[in-house]
């Protein structure tokens, strides 16, 4: 008996912490929803001296030593960032020195300094273990300068004329090239069971390898993610090639934007989401774009700041959480969470360190857990409320839940007025980084930040007494309680009788 009254006690505790807790986990999941770590293999982690062949750590331009072993070592960091997906570079064998990737030599093998295929394997169900995705590099428009295919008289015609100064390009509009290249990409899928593709320099391959690529390639598996590169800053130019079929592009005119906007104190944010907005018109699909800060072949956004004088750690928090909570998908460049310097071309590509200050990397884990617990952050409508020169803030919409953005980039602590018309009268906005709660006037949410902060807000019921709440907990317990004491009395008076 005793057992069953306090069963009947909690159930009411078990219905309350029952109800759902989000429209992200009642949907399916959508590439949009992730948000990608971009790594380099071997300057990444080594986790097995034994591939270390002619490794270097002292040369910028020789192999460093990481490896696949490495990455499963350290996919519960990455993942308690909270990022759903990894992004790495090409694996497939390369020359001498193409400790980066691109200087392919057999695209069916990995490269044997990071690693065998079961390892690759390996590392890829380790990532699925842990729900996370991976996309690898697949270069279709290059192999190595010195590729065997380059002195084969019968494979002349497998490249397009060499310019001067340039790498030789192949041709796919060769039929045997474009079935080398969809082939093999088919076979690792098959093969290895990843999830997406990268494919650079997409604007070099021609247009109707292109669209053939993309229907065999998202034949071989569901929802596979294809993400291009066209290093170009003008969105026309990139709509055009996603028209084709490429799910989304490294948003490249966006990072021209915003770079300049965050690498200094005091600049203002006044074009911030007016650019933004611009971008999305001109997107087919502005919500699978790639947002960066930084990739392999950029001066680092920290090596800019540190150059203006800056303290590079408020710097990227701002940038992040612009990242972060704006349509597209984030993706945040191995070394960028401790801050890392870097230079052009090698100067970039700096063995990780994992010995840092985790003050950055607690915030981005903040940013993921936003991300993932609130939808409006990753398929939500996009609108500016209010802006005065440093300050910024915008808003986030889907189904019925709205989150607010504040970031000021100012030295000096701020105010600002939302007015009243643009949100949803007598509620309050609710600080997710913080404690902060701003409760909503006849005026509207005056919002207040300190120097260099930001600020992530849901709009929710103003804090009090839940009226209606409190009056069905209280319908619950005094059913309940009239059934207890019912059956109390039935066990008493049975017990009596048996007496």
């Amino acid at each position: 008996m005793k057992n069953r009254v306090w069963t009947l006690i909690f159930i009411p505790f078990l219905l309350f912490y029952a109800l759902p807790t989000g429209a992200a986990e009642t949907e399916d999941r959508k590439w949009q929803d992730e948000s990608m770590y971009y790594l380099m293999v071997d300057r990444f982690n080594n986790g097995d001296n034994k591939n270390d062949y002619e490794v270097n750590v002292q040369d910028p331009k020789a192999f460093h030593g990481g490896d696949f072993l490495g990455i499963i070592n350290k996919l519960d960091y990455i993942k308690d960032m909270g990022f759903t997906a990894i992004r790495l570079n090409s694996i497939f064998d390369n020359e001498e020195n193409g400790y980066h990737g691109k200087w392919i030599q057999d695209i069916y093998k990995t490269e044997e300094h990071y690693g065998t295929m079961d390892e690759f394997k390996q590392l890829v169900k380790e990532a699925h273990k842990r729900e996370m995705k991976v996309v690898i590099d697949f270069e279709i428009n290059e192999v190595g300068p010195n590729h065997p295919w380059l002195s084969e008289s019968d494979k002349k015609n497998w490249f397009h004329e060499q310019k001067k100064g340039e790498p030789p390009y192949l041709n796919q509009d060769n039929q045997d090239v474009k079935n080398y290249l969809i082939d093999a990409a088919k076979w690792w899928i098959k093969e290895s069971n990843i999830d997406g593709y990268y494919l650079g320099n997409t604007d070099l391959a021609s247009e109707s390898f292109i669209r053939e690529f993309v229907k065999e390639v998202k034949g071989a598996k569901d929802h596979f993610y294809l993400l291009g590169g066209v290093k170009s800053d003008d969105p026309v130019t990139i709509a055009h090639f996603q028209e084709m079929g490429i799910d989304g592009f490294i948003d490249y005119p966006l990072s021209k934007n915003i770079r300049p906007i965050f690498e200094q104190v005091d600049n203002s944010l006044s074009d911030l989401i007016t650019n933004k907005e611009k971008l999305m018109a001109d997107y087919p699909d502005p919500y699978l774009m790639g947002s960066v800060m930084d990739t392999d072949d950029m001066i680092r956004f920290t090596h800019n700041a540190v150059a203006k004088n800056q303290h590079p750690g408020p710097r990227w928090k701002l940038a992040l959480t612009y990242l972060y909570t704006t349509p597209g998908i984030p993706i945040v460049y191995y070394g960028s969470e401790i801050a890392l310097e870097g230079g052009e071309g090698e100067a970039n590509h700096r063995q990780m360190d994992f010995r840092t200050d985790k003050e950055l990397i607690d915030y981005i884990t903040k940013l993921g857990e936003l991300r993932e617990k609130y939808p409006s952050l990753t398929r939500g409508t996009l609108e500016l409320l209010a802006e005065e020169n440093e300050l910024s803030v915008y808003k986030r919409t889907y189904e019925g839940e709205t989150t607010v953005i504040a970031i000021n980039n100012s030295s000096e602590s701020q105010n600002i007025t939302v007015p009243s018309k643009l949100l949803e009268e007598n509620k309050e906005l609710r600080g997710l980084l913080s404690d902060d709660q701003v409760k909503g006037s006849d005026k509207g949410y005056t919002l207040f930040l300190d120097r260099e902060e930001a600020e992530v807000y849901i709009l929710a019921e103003k804090s009090g007494l839940n009226i209606p709440y409190v009056i069905a907990t209280i319908a619950v317990y005094g059913a309940f309680l009239t059934f207890i004491i019912l059956a109390w009395r039935k066990s008493k008076k049975k017990r009596a009788q048996g007496e």
